[in-house]
């Protein structure tokens, strides 16, 4: 595959190869394939991260949380306190090396000494043996960091791999510094562009680069590139349609959230060109700021207008107006529902007289407030915001007000308050383990007393969780049943009516009611107790009635008949009551988590934290608290929301919902784009003073609503 030709005229040797091959070097590499451009194939990853991007790196602060307190006493926090076991006499003899006790402070153990545990030795240690003569072993010190590290790769239990990532960061790849691909991958180039630079662009530059590759293209490239790149610019223009312009194509799909993961399925769907296929979607609007809506539908008519039919679950009202048949499922919930109260049109729906229609036509309507809650006067400042888009933002919470921050999808709101101002929250009141995004400082830390978050995620995720549970009232109820009289006489304590504990439960499900099926490469199945009927208790323990009821009854009971039920006795109907109050009285006390909605899940934390006693000083920070709700819940939900205020705590809530938006007594407006377009504050102040800004987005949408 190689040739030298000698020219004898010129005297000059010339050197040809078949394979690509650098004449001066002599380095050859192997003919580019389409899997050398994929760090998910061994021939174009990263040898070092595997395609990862990220490695996995010690923190020394971890490992070691107080260096003021010796080795033996515990002071590095992966060995724990001194045994009489190998690895301590492995550090005995380093420490014996190195002229330092164990007993010694390990802010007092020379930097030699301490690089040795951490990272090893080669030098031959001497060890005393069992028996308390001197030995001498030619011994290399594996180091406690490398040793953690080569277990992370190999441990046997997801407890034993949980505990070993307690030490552990992920940073970038110090070889391919986050590219994902091997070195010779990257050296290929178009228009001085690697695929690891085109992968860093936000969807919009991706486009626009695009649009004048042929530019940089000789005649034979651009004949070959012709189909590629028509395939490429009609997939980045499905991602533009759905209003993600400010993604990038190496965004990490685990911190993309739900309504960027369905846009994207959706983008891909589009761009398939598929006929006569039934599209289902569930509130495909989640996250999506009101000028991105129209973006959406047009999206969602094209796959229509193609010749397939899509069926929507959604709230949102320029939805349920550009749609073509409109279902409405009521006139209730829960077990008020599960009727078909109006279809047609939605000229049609809009008149049927339901509550949809009447938030539709405008009957009903979430008013704005006549005036705006002034605060106690105190912030809290965030200073020196950097993480992800954040552009070193300095943002100040005034306290005792109901805030909302709002801003165009993907603007850097979640990077700032779920990502920053959260785990600084949680870090200082809880000291909690989560790692906020870079930032400078915080202050005002000392008008608060405690920080909650409350968002969709399920309030338990078996069977066992329910609504009384979680609230806590099961704990009041079982103490009412094990004081009455016929409970009394049997000897039966509080401990005979949980579910969770041997005794009055049914031991075939141990008290689940449920039994799991565990299907392989399939979510778990569960099946109503063949033995108890799916009542939790053994039959001795339902003898015990309250009014007649047994604490089975009381379980199945909805929420609305329990506050009647138990009205003579105000310490379990306190907590029942709120419940209730956040538009719940439909879901029965003994409801399975699992089968609760997010929305639903949500609004039980609420219930929880209303029944508790207030100090004012509480600060709740929510994000995209509409997800799945109707107009009548968000009505609800603002209900409690203000509750929560008006007794002098903060609200900080991320939200696109104008019905929320409106509400607020402050807003902080970040953008003005997506991605790197955004991360700054464009405005803030009360919805009056944003809705007459210019600048904003949300201040034209706004301005609608007020």
């Amino acid at each position: 595959g190689e040739l030298m030709v000698m020219d004898l005229d010129s005297n000059l040797l010339k050197q040809y190869s078949r394979n690509l091959m650098c004449p001066s070097t002599g380095i050859s590499y192997e003919d580019p394939q389409p899997n050398t451009f994929s760090f998910n194939s061994p021939y174009g990853a990263c040898p070092k991260c595997h395609g990862l991007g990220t490695v996995a790196e010690i923190d020394r602060k971890k490992l070691i949380p107080d260096d003021k307190k010796s080795i033996k006493k515990g002071g590095i926090a992966a060995l724990g306190e001194y045994k009489n076991n190998w690895i301590f006499t492995q550090i005995q003899a380093i420490a014996d090396k190195h002229s330092f006790s164990l007993d010694d402070a390990i802010s007092d153990i020379p930097d030699e000494g301490m690089d040795a545990i951490l990272f090893g030795s080669d030098e031959m240690l001497k060890v005393k043996a069992e028996d308390g003569k001197s030995s001498s072993f030619a011994m290399s010190f594996e180091g406690l960091v490398n040793f953690l590290l080569r277990q992370s790769q190999e441990a046997s239990s997801k407890t034993e791999l949980n505990w070993i990532r307690g030490f552990l960061n992920r940073v970038e790849c110090p070889v391919c510094l986050g590219a994902r691909l091997k070195k010779e991958a990257l050296w290929f180039k178009i228009d001085n562009h690697n695929i690891a630079d085109l992968c860093r662009m936000n969807i919009s530059d991706l486009g626009k680069w695009f649009e004048t590759v042929e530019d940089k293209l000789d005649e034979r490239q651009a004949l070959i590139s012709k189909e590629i790149l028509k395939e490429i610019r009609s997939r980045v223009g499905f991602l533009f349609d759905v209003g993600l312009t400010y993604l990038t194509l190496d965004r990490n799909a685990r911190s993309l959230s739900g309504g960027e993961a369905q846009r994207i399925r959706l983008a891909t769907q589009i761009g398939s060109q598929l006929v006569g296929v039934l599209y289902i979607l569930d509130e495909p609007s989640i996250g999506l700021h009101q000028r991105d809506n129209t973006r959406l539908i047009d999206a969602l008519k094209k796959l229509r207008d193609t010749g397939n039919s899509v069926l929507v679950v959604e709230h949102d009202k320029d939805m349920m107006m550009e749609s073509d048949h409109l279902i409405d499922i009521g006139p209730g919930a829960g077990i008020h529902g599960g009727k078909i109260v109006a279809q047609g049109t939605p000229t049609e729906v809009a008149n049927a007289g339901t509550i949809t229609a009447d938030y539709l036509l405008g009957k009903k309507e979430i008013k704005v407030p006549v005036e705006r809650r002034k605060g106690n006067g105190e912030f809290l400042v965030l200073k020196g915001a950097k993480g992800n888009n954040l552009r070193n933002l300095t943002v100040k919470f005034p306290l005792g007000k109901f805030i909302c921050v709002t801003g165009v999808s993907g603007s850097g709101k979640s990077s700032l308050i779920s990502e920053t101002l959260y785990p600084v929250l949680s870090r200082h009141f809880y000291k909690s383990e989560d790692k906020p995004l870079e930032y400078d400082k915080i202050e005002g830390l000392e008008f608060l007393d405690k920080c909650i978050e409350i968002d969709q995620s399920p309030i338990g995720r078996t069977p066992r969780s329910n609504p009384a549970t979680y609230t806590g009232v099961m704990d009041e109820i079982r103490n009412l049943f094990a004081n009455l009289p016929e409970a009394k006489i049997r000897g039966y304590k509080p401990g005979r009516f949980s579910f969770n504990v041997k005794g009055g439960r049914c031991e075939t499900c141990q008290g689940a009611g449920m039994k799991t099926i565990e299907m392989n490469f399939l979510p778990d199945v569960y099946v109503q107790c063949e033995t108890c009927q799916g009542k939790r208790y053994n039959r001795e323990t339902l003898e015990i009635r309250y009014k007649g009821k047994s604490i089975n009854d009381v379980l199945n009971m909805d929420i609305d008949t329990a506050v009647e039920f138990f009205e003579a006795v105000p310490y379990i109907v306190r907590s029942i009551r709120s419940l209730k109050e956040v538009g719940l009285g439909y879901i029965t006390l003994g409801q399975q988590s699992t089968t609760l909605s997010g929305g639903e899940a949500q609004r039980i934390k609420l219930a929880t934290e209303l029944q508790k006693r207030d100090t004012g000083k509480t600060i709740y920070i929510l994000d995209e608290p509409t997800t799945g709700l109707h107009f009548e819940d968000i009505r609800i939900l603002l209900e409690v929301l203000n509750k929560l205020a008006d007794k002098g705590n903060t609200i900080v809530v991320i939200e696109h919902n104008m019905d929320i938006i409106k509400m607020a007594d402050h807003i902080i407006d970040i953008g003005p784009e997506g991605g790197k377009g955004g991360g700054t504050i464009v405005c803030e102040g009360t919805p009056e003073k944003v809705a007459k800004l210019k600048n904003s987005i949300t201040a034209e949408y706004l301005k609608r609503e007020l």
